[in-house]
C-alpha cells in the first residue's frame, strides 16, 4: 500500500492527474445491457483487483506563464480552484507561474476545499486573502471562496466550464465560461464567454475593461474643463461688463466639439500596454481622480486667464483702437472664440495621456482621433471665414491666428510642467468632507454630554 501511495504522490508532483485501472467478476446476468439500467446501476467499490494506476499529463497551454505573470504584474490575483490532488494543483500552479518554485505551500497559501470549508468565518476570510490554490474543492468550496472574496469587498472573476461552475459563475462580479468545452448552463450564468477557451484571454479582458475605464476618464476630465472654462468665462464677462464674448451658436460649436467629436477621439483610443502597470481600481473609488482634477485645474484656469484678459484688455492689445468701435468688439470676440476652440483641441491632446508626459505616444496610430481634430480644425477656419453672419465672427488676419495658435500652444508645456506636480493619495472628495464629518462628530458628542 505504501508503495502505490509513493506511487501516486510522485506523479502527483510533476503535476500528472493519477488515474485507477480496476476491475472485479459479476455473473453475465447481474450486469446492465443497456443504457437506461446502467444509469440505475451502481459501481462497485469493494473487492476490486487493481491492474495499473496510471498518471495523465494534461499540460498548460502555451502562454499561459506569461499571461498568468502579466496579471500578477497588473495587480490581478490569480488563485487555482481544482477537484485535482493537492498535490497535484500544486505542481500544476507552479507549472504555470501561481506558485513560484521556493513559495510557501503551507496553510493557508495552499489548502483542500474541506479545510477550507470547516474554517470559522473569521478564520475563512483571514485565510481567503492568502489563498492560492484550493485543491480537492467541491463546487460548494469555490461558491464560498468567491462570497468571502466578495464580503472583503474585493472585484471578483470567476473562470469554469462545467454545470457546477455555474453558481460561482453567477455569484462573481465578472462570470468567464469557456465557449469551446463549457455547458450552456456555465455560460447562461457567466457574463463574458471566451471563445478560444484560453486563459491568455482573460488578460484581453483586462486590459480592454481598463481601456474603457480610462477613456471615460479621459473624456471626463476633457469635458469638464470645457464646462469650467465656458462658464466661467461667460458669467464673469455678463457680470462685469453686461454682454457675453460666446454666443449661444458658438457655445453650440464647442458643445459639439466637446460631446459628439470629443467622445469619438477620446473614446475610442485603443488598450495600451501602460494600463497593465496600473494597478486595479475598487469598486468605491472615484472616477474622477486627483490626476484628473490637477489637469482640469491647471487648464481651466489658464484658459479662464487668458480669455478674460482677451476680453477685457483685447482691445488693446491686438491694437483695434484705430478701428471702429462695432467692428473691434467683434474682432476681440472672434479672437476669443477662435483661441477658446484652439485650446480645446489641443488640450484633447493632453487629455489622451492624463499621467503621462509625452502625451503624443501612439497618436499616428489612432487614424480616427487625428482625422477628428484635422476636421475639427478644418471646420474652424471654415466658420471664422465663410461663417460669419451666421456665427457672428468676423475673418482674421495671420498675426490674430498666430496669437489665437500661440494661446493654444501653450496648453502643452503647462500640462507637461504640471505632471511634476505631486497629488495626494486620498480622493480631494474624502480630503474635504472629512472637516465636515468632524465637525458633525463635535456637534454630536457636546449634545450627549450636554
Amino acid at each position: 500500500m505504501e508503495f502505490l501511495k509513493d506511487a501516486i504522490n510522485n506523479m502527483a508532483e510533476k503535476s500528472l492527474r493519477c488515474v485507477a485501472v480496476a476491475y472485479k467478476t459479476f455473473e453475465a446476468n447481474t450486469v446492465p445491457t443497456d443504457q437506461e439500467q446502467l444509469a440505475k446501476w451502481t459501481l462497485p467499490e469493494d473487492d476490486l483487483v487493481l491492474l495499473a494506476i496510471v498518471g495523465i499529463k494534461d499540460p498548460c497551454r502555451p502562454g499561459v506563464r506569461e499571461a498568468v505573470e502579466l496579471c500578477t504584474h497588473a495587480g490581478v490575483k490569480v488563485r487555482m480552484v481544482t477537484g485535482d490532488n493537492i498535490q497535484t494543483a500544486k505542481a500544476i500552479a507552479q507549472e504555470c507561474g501561481i506558485l513560484s518554485s521556493n513559495a510557501d505551500t503551507s496553510e493557508p497559501y495552499v489548502m483542500e476545499g474541506k479545510r477550507f470549508r470547516e474554517l470559522s468565518e473569521k478564520d475563512r476570510e483571514q485565510a481567503a486573502k492568502f489563498l492560492l490554490v484550493m485543491g480537492r474543492s467541491s463546487p460548494t468550496d469555490k461558491l464560498l471562496l468567491v462570497q468571502t472574496l466578495r464580503k472583503q469587498g474585493e472585484v471578483v472573476a470567476v473562470t469554469g466550464d462545467g454545470t457546477n461552475d455555474a453558481p460561482a459563475l453567477n455569484e462573481a462580479d465578472i462570470g468567464l465560461s469557456m465557449g469551446i468545452q463549457g455547458t450552456e448552463v456555465a455560460k447562461e450564468n457567466s457574463d463574458i464567454i471566451i471563445l478560444d477557451d484560453n486563459f491568455a484571454s482573460v488578460v484581453k479582458v483586462v486590459r480592454w475593461g481598463r481601456s474603457v475605464y480610462a477613456n471615460i476618464q479621459k473624456f471626463i476630465q476633457f469635458q469638464l474643463t470645457v464646462n469650467v472654462a465656458a462658464l466661467t468665462i461667460n458669467v464673469v464677462a455678463a457680470i462685469t461688463s453686461g454682454h457675453v464674448p460666446l454666443t449661444t451658436v458658438q457655445l453650440l460649436w464647442v458643445y459639439l466639439i466637446m460631446d459628439t467629436l470629443g467622445a469619438l477621439a477620446l473614446a475610442t483610443e485603443p488598450p495600451t500596454d501602460h494600463l497593465m502597470d496600473r494597478s486595479p481600481v475598487g469598486r468605491r473609488e472615484s472616477l474622477v481622480t486627483n490626476i484628473m482634477w490637477r489637469n482640469l485645474i491647471i487648464q481651466a484656469i489658464y484658459q479662464v486667464a487668458v480669455l478674460l484678459v482677451l476680453n477685457f484688455e483685447g482691445l488693446t492689445l491686438l491694437k483695434l483702437k484705430n478701428d471702429t468701435i462695432e467692428h473691434a468688439n467683434m474682432v476681440k470676440n472672434t479672437v476669443v472664440f477662435n483661441a477658446f476652440v484652439l485650446c480645446q483641441i489641443f488640450n484633447e491632446f493632453n487629455a489622451r495621456k492624463p499621467d503621462e508626459l509625452n502625451v503624443f505616444t501612439g497618436v499616428t496610430k489612432n487614424h480616427l482621433f487625428t482625422g477628428i481634430i484635422g476636421s475639427t480644425f478644418i471646420l474652424q477656419v471654415i466658420i471664422i471665414n465663410f461663417l460669419g453672419k451666421f456665427t457672428s465672427t468676423v475673418k482674421l488676419n495671420f498675426p490674430q491666428w498666430l496669437i489665437c495658435f500661440v494661446i493654444g500652444i501653450i496648453s502643452w508645456p503647462l500640462a507637461a510642467a504640471g505632471k511634476f506636480i505631486p497629488v495626494p493619495k486620498t480622493p480631494l472628495g474624502k480630503v474635504f468632507i472629512k472637516p465636515y464629518q468632524r465637525c458633525i462628530g463635535a456637534r454630536k458628542t457636546k449634545r450627549k454630554n450636554t
